[in-house]
């Protein structure tokens, strides 16, 4: 049964504002886990203690490349005193973005978590899928390159949507590396671009990617609304109500 979680780079104005009450909202909407992308100065002493109050799970933190490789040590250490054992980075600029290095460097940083207990993870957009790493995409290249045992895959659902490629496919390709998925919808505009959205008002084929993320042993469904055209507290307990009505049709998730 797949877990819900949210990630809370949904609601950065609202936790740069109150990073405390953001959380405990989220938690009161039912969510029963988060994945960090900041922690807005808090020491792990004080995240550790805001997790036990809420009830929540510190199910992932999203981490900067550059952190990841330079300050890997501190990184893994702060993650771990919350709670937290996987470590994802989410993101390459297009400066970062030579493969063969990439990968080399993924090594690294999967070694390193490896022997600490955590796992590394990288979550995708769409230029993996857009982008070839020799005769692969550089999604399918990355993973080929760098071993299960040392980097897990994060797979944002909606971004394969939007690169070309079926998400339900890519799960079931990856089932066995895929811990966590991104959970999102979003709707092509006529320029090309794609505008996110609350679940169940765009385009993506939620319900299918849910079941086929059960069947791979998901543990971690993610909610994450990249940007949101009304409140992005609304949105996101919109999103919530979506997720609840799909559980009481018979959907395997937990809520």
């Amino acid at each position: 049964m797949l877990k819900l979680g949210l990630q809370l780079y949904t609601l950065r104005e609202e936790l740069e504002q109150d990073f405390e009450g953001t959380l405990r909202k989220v938690a009161d909407l039912g969510y029963a886990g988060v994945e960090f992308y900041h922690f807005f100065g808090r020491t792990a002493e004080e995240v550790k203690g805001l997790l036990q109050e809420t009830g929540l799970v510190a199910l992932g933190a999203h981490r900067p490349y550059d952190a990841m490789l330079n300050d890997t040590e501190q990184e893994i250490s702060f993650n771990l005193e919350i709670g937290n054992r996987n470590l994802i980075i989410p993101y390459l600029t297009e400066e970062q973005r030579n493969w063969e290095e990439v990968v080399a460097n993924f090594r690294i940083i999967g070694e390193k978590c490896k022997e600490r207990g955590a796992v590394f993870s990288y979550h995708n957009h769409d230029f993996e899928f857009t982008q070839s790493f020799g005769e692969r995409t550089a999604f399918d290249g990355i993973f080929e390159e760098v071993p299960a045992e040392l980097l897990q895959v994060e797979m944002d659902t909606c971004w394969v949507y939007y690169g070309g490629y079926d998400p339900v496919a890519y799960i079931q390709k990856y089932a066995g590396r895929l811990p966590i998925i991104h959970l999102k919808d979003m709707k092509k505009l006529e320029d090309g671009s794609a505008e996110t959205v609350v679940l169940g008002e765009g385009e993506v084929n939620l319900p299918a990617i849910l079941e086929a993320a059960a069947q791979a042993g998901v543990e971690w469904a993610v909610v994450e609304q990249d940007f949101c055209s009304r409140s992005p507290l609304a949105s996101v307990e919109d999103s919530m109500k979506w997720v609840k009505a799909y559980a009481n049709q018979g959907g395997k998730i937990h809520v």
